[in-house]
Parts: structure tokens; C-alpha cells; sequence
């Protein structure tokens, strides 16, 4: 999704030594404290630090009270959230009538209390549309970007607790510390996974995102200055979100985005619920058709150190008999990078949406502004997804892990 750079507050993090400011989507928070690598290698646990925070004070929080506010929630959003309990997560897409992605909603109920994070450009449109969606029902719905910051964290294992210096400015609603516990290491109920693996590269992705009270940043802060806490910017939480297939609506959705090119049909959307905006188009599309566009894992040519950047179109590879990629009487664009990284064990990987009939042992290139990179495609949505009528599902191999 192409993201204008929204206006955000000044955060605390980036007083900190070494700290670059991010740019566009993520404009206002840290990108990095001097050393990416570094940062995402404590992040995954690779090398010992103290308990390890990424600033994202940027995103927005949406609250939504009220006795009628899950199942009004569950009426117009894909997946299933009536049965949410206090304390429990989820993640759901607020769909156009034709099925294409037009928010994604991280979900946290504290029993009086739903919490809704988003990217930060998302807050406004989304709080004005719930508000003219309420109608005659009790809820009631409110902007508290100004009130609570997000700040991620990647757990040891699902159950693990905050670090107590997190866990000390918490925010809490109703008695539960307002952390929302992202679903993607699992396919969620009613849900359905296209990626053809029985190793998930997300099957150990523990993502958590703790609501602060803004005026208690200072705090971690000075927990960081002290030792007590590290830090990890932007680009070490994004490297470990592409390397888990892990799709974000302000870097893989555009316009045209439906939930089954994504993989998305894995933790945000419930095939087996009721009528919601969208869901003629998911159910169609699952049962009788094929999404027209699929999510790719790249890894990358880094001999010539050249990075690709978001957007930067995707070609077959030049096989002697055409011009360069791009060029004149070169074959068209089979895709786009959406979000770009260097892993700390891979080296330079990217997600990308290609269309859904290009090979999947195709050999690609990814043409940037420096010239032609080389790519390997893995198929993270199959070319075969969807036409599930008739079809015995695919089920990924319990407790499977991919390291």
C-alpha cells in the first residue's frame, strides 16, 4: 500500500545514542541505533542482551466500548471475535464490498474494552468509519493514539511474560495488561493456511505489542540508558517479520489486495462465520476460484551490494534472447517487492506479490535504480491456491518449526 508520511510526535527513543529517525509509513520512531544487525540479532535471542523493546510509537490505537462491541466488531470484519475473552487476541480485516484489504485491525479484548492497533495511517479513516457504522448500538468508539504508545517485543515462547521493566508502565484495562499477542505462529480457527510447508518460517514469530501510557515512555527510556532495557529499531522487527512470512497492510496491500494473496486467510480471516462486507469475495475466491496474485519470499543477490526498495518491479530473468528487464521488447513485470530487508543469517531478502500463474522455479530479477539483482523465489502462497470445493485440505504438520 502506498503510505504518504504521516505526521507523528517526536518519540522519546530517538534521544537515545546513535538513533535514526524512520521515514515514510513509520515516520517518528527510530529506524535503527547504529547497528541493524546487531539490533536484530538481540531481538531473536541470537546473541544475549538485556530484554529487547522496539520503539512504535507511531502506530495508532482505536478503542471500542460498549456490551454490543464484539459482535458488532464480529458483523463487520472477517474473522470471528463474539467469543472473545477477556485477555484473549486476535486479528481481523475490515474489507470493501469486493473483498479487497482495506484495514487490518489487531484486536485485544480486557472484558469492557476492545483495543484496536493499526499502522498509523490507518487510525483517522478507520475511527471515522466505525463511527458512521455504530448506528443504534452501544458502543462507543474513541482516537487514543494521544493517550497510549505501542511497544513491540518478540517473546522466548507464547506464554512468556513481558520483562519487568515493561511490565512496570504497562497499560491495563479491567486487570489485564493491554498486550496484544499476534496469531500468526499458528492457523487460527476457521482459518486456512495456503503456503504449501509443513515448517512455517512464522511457527516461532511470539510478536507482542504492549500499550504504554505515553507520558510513562521516559521511563523505558531511562530502563534502556540504565541497562535494564535494550533496543532494536524498525529494521531489525521488519528483517524477522519478512523472514516469518509475515504480511503488514502498509507494505504488501495495495488497492487491489484480497486477503487469499497475502496468505492472510491464516490468522485474520474465519471462513465459517457469518455475513460481514467482503465475504462473498473471500468465499468465492477460496472455493471456486484462484486469487490472481500470490506472496513470494526472495532472497536476494547481495554480491553487488545493491538493495532493491519497496515497489521496485520483479522480472523473469533475462535469458539471452530479449533485452535486459524492463527494457524494450522485454517481457513485462510479473510482480513487485514489498518490503526489503537484510537478515542476519540470510543476507538480503524481500516479500513480493507476483502473479499467481509465473513459475514458481522461475529464475526472477528485481530491477532497482543501481541496476538488475538476481532472485530466488520461494512460494509462500501456491499457485494452486484457492478452488478448495471438492478439494481434501492440506494440513501443516503440528508443532512444526522451521529455523
Amino acid at each position: 500500500m502506498a503510505v504518504a508520511e504521516v505526521a507523528a510526535p517526536v518519540s522519546a527513543f530517538l534521544s537515545l545514542p546513535g538513533a535514526v529517525a524512520a521515514s515514510g509509513a513509520d515516520a517518528g520512531i527510530p529506524s535503527h541505533y547504529g547497528n541493524p544487525l546487531v539490533e536484530q540479532r538481540m531481538l531473536a535471542g541470537v546473541v544475549p542482551s538485556a530484554p529487547v523493546i522496539v520503539d512504535l510509537s507511531h502506530r495508532g490505537v482505536v478503542s471500542v466500548a460498549g456490551p454490543d462491541r464484539l459482535s458488532w466488531l464480529d458483523s463487520v470484519t472477517s474473522q470471528s471475535l463474539r467469543g472473545l475473552a477477556p485477555g484473549d487476541s486476535a486479528e481481523t480485516l475490515l474489507l470493501s464490498v469486493n473483498g479487497r484489504i482495506e484495514h487490518a485491525l489487531r484486536v485485544f479484548d480486557d472484558g469492557e474494552t476492545a483495543w484496536l492497533l493499526v499502522d498509523a495511517a490507518e487510525t483517522e479513516p478507520l475511527e471515522a468509519w466505525l463511527q458512521r457504522m455504530r448506528f443504534m448500538l452501544r458502543v462507543e468508539i474513541a482516537d487514543r493514539s494521544a493517550e497510549f504508545a505501542t511497544v513491540g517485543w518478540l517473546a522466548e515462547a507464547p506464554d512468556a511474560p513481558a520483562s519487568p521493566a515493561l511490565a512496570a508502565v504497562a497499560a491495563a484495562g479491567n486487570g489485564h495488561p493491554l498486550t496484544w499477542a499476534d496469531p500468526w505462529p499458528e492457523v487460527v480457527a476457521g482459518g486456512v493456511q495456503y503456503a504449501q510447508v509443513d515448517d512455517h518460517p512464522g511457527a516461532d514469530w511470539f510478536w507482542r505489542e504492549t500499550l504504554v501510557p505515553r507520558e510513562k515512555l521516559p521511563e523505558l527510556v531511562a530502563a534502556v540508558q540504565s541497562g535494564e532495557l535494550a533496543v532494536a529499531g524498525l529494521l531489525a522487527a521488519e528483517a524477522l517479520r519478512v523472514a516469518a512470512w509475515r504480511p503488514r497492510l502498509s507494505t504488501e496491500v495495495d488497492e487491489k489486495s484480497i486477503p487469499h494473496e497475502l496468505d492472510w486467510m491464516r490468522s485474520a480471516v474465519h471462513l465459517n462465520k457469518g455475513c460481514y462486507r467482503g465475504q462473498e469475495t473471500v468465499a468465492k475466491v477460496h472455493n471456486l476460484g484462484h486469487p490472481p496474485r500470490r506472496l513470494v519470499f526472495l532472497q536476494l543477490d547481495g554480491s553487488d551490494a545493491v538493495l532493491p526498495a519497496a515497489g521496485d518491479e520483479v522480472f523473469l530473468a533475462p535469458t539471452g534472447a530479449e533485452g535486459p528487464a524492463g527494457e524494450a521488447g522485454a517481457p513485462d513485470a510479473v510482480g513487485h517487492a514489498t518490503s526489503v530487508a537484510i537478515h542476519h543469517e540470510w543476507g538480503p531478502v524481500a516479500l513480493a506479490v507476483v502473479k499467481r500463474q509465473l513459475d514458481p522455479e522461475a529464475r526472477l530479477v528485481v530491477r532497482t535504480a543501481d541496476g538488475d539483482v538476481a532472485a530466488t523465489a520461494e512460494s509462500i502462497v501456491s499457485p494452486e491456491a484457492g478452488a478448495a470445493v471438492g478439494r481434501v485440505p492440506r494440513l501443516p504438520r503440528l508443532g512444526a518449526r522451521r529455523r
